[in-house]
Parts: structure tokens; C-alpha cells; sequence
């Protein structure tokens, strides 16, 4: 399964941002044991940069960066897909496209503490919790019917 991480997501696991932080670990160790195939909105890596290099300064932010890239696929975000999302009705673009990188990649589902900002979506959108709670349920089938 291909999941999309959203940026609240990313930051709640690298800046240990409780109560959040828990379900977003265990999801991103979810993606290193090859579980889950995550992806991340091409978008998502510079804002994260802004972000931690604020925050822990710039080489800190620029190791999670490479950290980031060698356990999860990139969403590309091109002309086509900024194309796309200017017609999705989303109250922020920056949703919309990350919504259209996702659909654009294969993504079956985006995982987000925000999903009311993902209204109409054309694909599922989780809170990790909601994600956790899918993925032990597919795994219960799983185990059940072996």
C-alpha cells in the first residue's frame, strides 16, 4: 500500500511534537520495515527543510532531509500537477497539491492529523491513528485466513 505522508505528519515524527508523535512513529516504522510503501510530496521536503533549519538549524535540517529521502519515494510535483490541483475546489493549495502528487504516484490513502482540509478527495485520507487501526485490521485478516 502506498501511503502519502503529509507535512504535520513528518514534523510530528521529527520533532517529537507530542501527543502526535507516537502514531506517527510507528507509522514511519511501519515504511523503514518495508510494510507500508511511504511517499512524501516533493513540496513536503522543502517546507520540512524551512522548518527544522528554523528550529534545530541547518545542518540538522539538511541530515532529517537526507534521512527522509532514503526511506521514503518522492510525489513528484510538476507542471501537471499544479495544473490539476487549481481545479480541485481545496481550501488551500498547498493541500491540493499535495492531494494531486499522491493520486499522480499511485497513493491509495493520505495520512494527515488535518483531514478536513482534504474535503472531496478522490482517494482515502487517515489520521494515523485511523491508518493504524486499517492496517492491524488487514493484518488480522490476513493472519486469520493462513
Amino acid at each position: 500500500m502506498k501511503v502519502l505522508f503529509d507535512t504535520d505528519v513528518v514534523l510530528d515524527f521529527l520533532l517529537d511534537r507530542k501527543p502526535f508523535s507516537a502514531a506517527a512513529t510507528r507509522l514511519v516504522a511501519r515504511v523503514e520495515r518495508g510494510e507500508i510503501e511511504g511517499l512524501l510530496g516533493a513540496t513536503t521536503l522543502t517546507t520540512i527543510h524551512y522548518l527544522l533549519a528554523k528550529a534545530l538549524g541547518k545542518d540538522a535540517a539538511l541530515s532529517a532531509v537526507r534521512d527522509l529521502l532514503a526511506l521514503f519515494a518522492i510525489a513528484a510535483v510538476d507542471g501537471r500537477t499544479l495544473a490539476l490541483s487549481t481545479d480541485l475546489g481545496f481550501p488551500d493549495y498547498e493541500d491540493a497539491v499535495l492531494h494531486e502528487a499522491a493520486r499522480l504516484a499511485g497513493a491509495g490513502t493520505i495520512v494527515t492529523r488535518n483531514g478536513d482540509d482534504f474535503q472531496g478527495a478522490a482517494l482515502g485520507i487517515d489520521s494515523p491513528e485511523e491508518l493504524e487501526a486499517a492496517l492491524a485490521a488487514k493484518e488480522d485478516s490476513e493472519s486469520s485466513q493462513s
